[in-house]
């Protein structure tokens, strides 16, 4: 039987790769393979269960949409999408820039900051490197700064669109792992913060060692023209802090502090004179657009995942990665390997519900927490975007910048590295990841 369901693995794997060759949607591709191994592989190989397919597949994708948790991933993904029309990224730029002139690196450290902010806000890591690039990129270069660092910085912090909450990749990895969503956006904060002062720093650590390219600093600028320039800013850090806030306290849940950021950014942009109709239309068909194509993706990754449990495949792979008596540092080294691969293909969200059905149940056999786990797969997702010499983020920063692939990869090649050390830290020290939601959630 465990031969039989070997072989039933490596046709379903070999039947979805043809699949997504063929240009097929993920969420389509997903239950087709699941039709596979329900109708299909009973046929071909004894030995294996048949289950009825419409209850396989109602069951599945009903408890798989019918949540309230995942009522949040539209309204965060809304709230975005209303900020992203405001005049975020401007008022950005110029609001952080008076506070950063007297730091070595000085105005890189706007990639950094503005990217962490606006991660808040997004939850895609391509439209955080976009927006603020399109901002910071133009000023940094008339200014002098050197191209590889402003551009490398960029996109090694516009990876932080995955990972600082609210995260629509951590959505869906609760969803599908069933682990709290709240306590993963609280895992995730210091992480987060974690990768913004090593990327903070080296910009600095770099910026002394090479000042001779780094421009010299803007003239001073007065305390009261500096609160002047934050003006516009202020209020979103706050919109952000308290929907975040509010999670963290327990004042709310995750469904409801989205609605309330929703609520929130509709305020922002009505008083900042951005909201119109037209405006209005555009993030509300932009936030169900991308939501839709996020759930189709999810109930595809359910019908599998079901299908999956019940041919005893994941089952069986986990027994046997438990015989071979793997260290569990090797198993996280391989996983993180495979996920690097399949970065250079495809995007984090539909790389997290490929591979929970199969992955998840080899995580618990070897005893990792499943709170922790999300946070480095987050982690190792967000490398895989910048992951030398194809990640997708390199290809944004590609037709931003209009360098070549290679010489963008070179670039970013250094915040790779320091993301290789978070992955390692947060492995080695899994106590950034748990300390936080377990004391928080102990209140």
């Amino acid at each position: 039987m465990e031969l039989a369901q070997t072989e039933a693995g490596l046709l379903l794997l070999g039947f979805l790769f043809l699949v997504l060759a063929l240009g097929v949607w993920i969420g389509l591709a997903l239950m087709l393979v699941a039709l596979a191994g329900i109708v299909v592989l009973p046929l071909l190989i004894p030995g294996m269960p048949s289950f009825p397919i419409e209850k396989v597949m109602g069951t599945a994708i009903w408890q798989a949409m019918a949540s309230w948790t995942l009522a949040a991933l539209p309204l965060f993904i809304w709230m975005g999408e209303i900020l992203f029309r405001t005049r975020l990224s401007e008022d950005m730029f110029r609001g952080l820039a008076p506070w950063v002139q007297r730091f070595p690196g000085r105005l890189m450290h706007v990639n950094v900051i503005g990217c962490g902010i606006f991660a808040a806000v997004s939850g895609s890591s391509a439209a955080t490197a976009v927006t603020i690039g399109k901002m910071s990129l133009p000023a940094l270069f008339a200014r002098g700064y050197h191209p590889p660092m402003a551009i490398g910085s960029l996109a090694g912090a516009g990876t932080l669109g995955l990972l600082i909450p609210p995260s629509i990749v951590m959505i869906v990895y609760g969803v599908a792992a069933e682990v709290s969503i709240v306590r993963l956006f609280i895992a995730g904060a210091i992480p987060g913060l974690m990768l913004m002062l090593m990327f903070s720093g080296y910009i600095a650590v770099w910026s002394l060692l090479n000042p001779s390219l780094t421009p010299p600093p803007d003239p001073p600028m007065p305390w009261r023209r500096r609160l002047r320039e934050s003006g516009q800013l202020i209020p979103v850090v706050a919109l952000i802090g308290f929907v975040m806030g509010s999670i963290y306290f327990g004042w709310a849940t995750a469904t409801e502090a989205a609605a309330f950021g929703v609520v929130g950014a509709l305020a922002l942009s009505a008083w900042g004179g951005t909201l119109t109709r037209e405006s209005f239309v555009a993030s509300l068909m932009g936030a169900t657009r991308l939501s839709c194509m996020i759930n189709l993706i999810l109930a595809g990754a359910a019908f599998l995942t079901q299908a999956m449990a019940y041919s005893g495949i994941p089952a069986a792979m986990a027994q046997w990665v438990g015989a071979q008596d793997f260290s569990p540092y090797v198993i996280i080294a391989f996983l993180t390997l495979i996920y690097l691969v399949l970065g250079c293909f495809i995007d984090g969200i539909s790389m997290i519900v490929l591979t929970a059905s199969v992955v998840l149940p080899i995580v618990q056999q070897t005893g990792f927490d499943l709170l922790w786990f999300g946070v480095f797969i987050v982690l190792v997702v967000e490398m895989a975007q910048i992951t030398p010499p194809v990640g997708f983020n390199l290809f944004v920063l590609q037709g931003l910048t209009g360098r070549d692939i290679l010489s963008v990869a070179r670039y970013t090649l250094p915040f790779f590295l320091l993301m290789v050390a978070a992955v390692a830290l947060v492995t080695i020290f899994p106590g950034l990841v748990t300390w936080l939601p377990t004391t928080a959630m102990a209140r």
